[in-house]
């Protein structure tokens, strides 16, 4: 039920960001880099599914570690995620930033139960939620610029 929770949250999230962002980047600011709404939801429509991924193989191999570690690591990026860059941009900004309150209101709390229901079963351990978090935080704001680019040419 949690990894169903997991996966309506980052859905509703992406679906703000989707719908606002792209408008919302065109603002002169040094924080982002105008993108467009094709471009953008392409991106977003790939981490989307690279989301439910991690949750369904850990959902279907629970016992693998590799399924373990992407879903967490999916878990603590996207409580970052509410922070920074949205909330960090919203006050630098002056400005909502899209994506804001799906993840002050859904992700996070979602998320962090997810992450304490894992502690509490003893599934998890704090060095791998840190490095996890860190990999897949990486990893996702590494392949963001290129699926824009992706985004970009196809549409």
């Amino acid at each position: 039920m949690l990894i169903l929770l997991f996966c309506l949250a980052i859905t509703l999230h992406n679906i703000e960001e989707a719908i606002w962002l792209p408008k919302w980047s065109q603002q002169a600011s040094k924080y982002q880099k105008p993108v467009t709404p094709n471009e953008f939801r392409f991106a977003v429509i790939v981490i989307t599914f690279f989301a439910y991924f991690s949750a369904f193989s850990f959902s279907h191999f629970p016992q693998s570690n590799l399924a373990k570690w992407l879903f967490i690591g999916f878990l603590g990026s996207m409580i970052l995620n509410a922070i920074f860059p949205h909330l960090m941009a919203t006050i630098l900004m002056k400005s909502y930033a899209p994506g804001l309150l799906t993840g002050l209101l859904l992700n996070i709390p979602i998320n962090s139960l997810i992450i304490y229901q894992l502690f509490s079963k003893g599934l998890i351990v704090w060095s791998e939620f840190f490095l996890s978090t860190l990999i897949v935080g990486i990893a996702l704001l590494a392949i963001i610029p290129l699926l824009f680019k992706i985004g970009e040419r196809l549409f």
